[in-house]
């Protein structure tokens, strides 16, 4: 089977992680369309041996896109279509039937309850969405809490297919030589209890949450945000204004492999990064999976959460290591200060992240592909 995925953009995200992450385990050969943006992830993927094609996209009124992408399609003779993210499923769907390509499926990794990718989650955005949809054969849901929301919208039950997000567990295993080194990089004291944060640095993922607690806690407390995104300058001030400017570490944007980082940068990969942390915190209230909680649960952290559906909807024995707090500064600092009194403890892999392994994740999403090559409805997954 050959197949070819569009996605939006290719800079360091979660859904282009997972899509990098997937196309290693998939046995199906595969070329990568990126509307915008190439990004860092677009040199992993050739790095693994990808074909990456930029579309080069000017922006969403770039009508002239859909023609470019009907023309790789048709040239490529590819089986399957599969389509990732906002922009690219909704361009891609209508490209791959212009290009006579019925076998499309499409993967929503962010869908929240009043917002998808940061925008919200109007009237026009839920009626192009439901248009391009009707173009597929398959929509893949990262969650059973996404799946219920795509059906609430309209999403006819039998084209919803739940395949959860996947990682590879041994990747996160935590490394105590990676946290000495990770540390000292940082600047991070050996006796520094470290609160992580690891996510685009957007309004919707409320890091500023963390700076509030911050400030009601002892001074050998730090934060270590991960990711880049507009929030930064903001995020900043804060912490000036806060007057915790120097006990918060920005890390940018850093890579889940130990490869370079973007512009090839040296620098702590993500694994080293979680290694380097005693808690991971996710305030944000809308996630559609909640890779990060899952990463940091495969490094064997204990982990604060105010709203994670990969944790949600396990059995409760299977979330282990996760705790659910109120979204407000008072309820993670209490909570900070229980994970710091509770002292060090083994960091081995947690129950849940086991239960997302990206071989797993990758035989389900065969079993729609092969279902939507076939003409076949896949079955609906709970």
């Amino acid at each position: 089977m050959r197949a070819l995925h569009i996605i939006t953009g290719l800079g360091v995200g979660g859904a282009e992680q997972q899509l990098r992450l997937l196309l290693r385990h998939l046995p199906v050969s595969s070329d990568v369309v990126t509307l915008t943006n190439p990004g860092p992830v677009a040199d992993g993927l050739t790095a693994d041996g990808v074909r990456v094609i930029h579309l080069g996209m000017s922006g969403n009124r770039d009508l002239g896109a859909v023609p470019r992408l009907a023309k790789v399609i048709r040239g490529g003779g590819y089986d399957l279509v599969h389509t990732h993210l906002y922009r690219a499923c909704l361009y891609g769907r209508i490209a791959a039937r212009l290009a006579g390509t019925r076998a499309v499926v499409a993967t929503e990794h962010s869908l929240g309850d009043s917002q998808m990718e940061g925008r919200p989650l109007t009237a026009g955005v839920r009626a192009l969405y439901l248009t391009g949809e009707r173009l597929g054969r398959a929509t893949v849901a990262v969650s059973p809490s996404v799946a219920e929301r795509l059906s609430h919208w309209g999403v006819p039950r039998q084209r919803i297919h739940v395949v959860p997000n996947g990682i590879d567990v041994e990747r996160f295993r935590f490394d105590p030589r990676a946290r000495i080194a990770a540390r000292r990089q940082l600047g991070l004291p050996d006796e520094a209890f470290v609160v992580g944060g690891v996510g685009r640095l957007t309004p919707g993922k409320r890091f500023d949450v963390l700076l509030h607690a911050l400030a009601a806690l002892p001074r050998d407390v730090r934060v270590l945000l991960v990711g880049g995104g507009p929030e930064e300058a903001g995020l900043r001030a804060t912490a000036a204004q806060l007057g915790v400017a120097d006990r918060v570490l920005f890390a940018g944007e850093r890579p889940h492999t130990s490869e370079a980082s973007p512009g090839g940068a040296a620098g702590a990969d993500l694994p080293a990064l979680l290694a380097a942390m005693d808690v991971l915190a996710s305030p944000s209230p809308e996630e559609a999976f909640g890779l990060a909680v899952v990463e940091g649960l495969a490094a064997g952290l204990p982990v604060l959460y105010v709203r994670c559906p990969a944790v949600e909807d396990l059995p409760p024995d299977a979330a282990v290591g996760a705790e659910r707090v109120t979204g407000d500064p008072d309820s993670f600092a209490r909570a900070l200060l229980r994970a710091r009194s509770a002292g060090p403890r083994p960091r081995l892999p947690l129950e849940a992240a086991h239960r997302y392994s990206i071989t797993r994740s990758a035989a389900q999403l065969m079993h729609v592909y092969e279902a939507a090559a076939s003409g076949s409805t896949p079955r609906v997954s709970s």
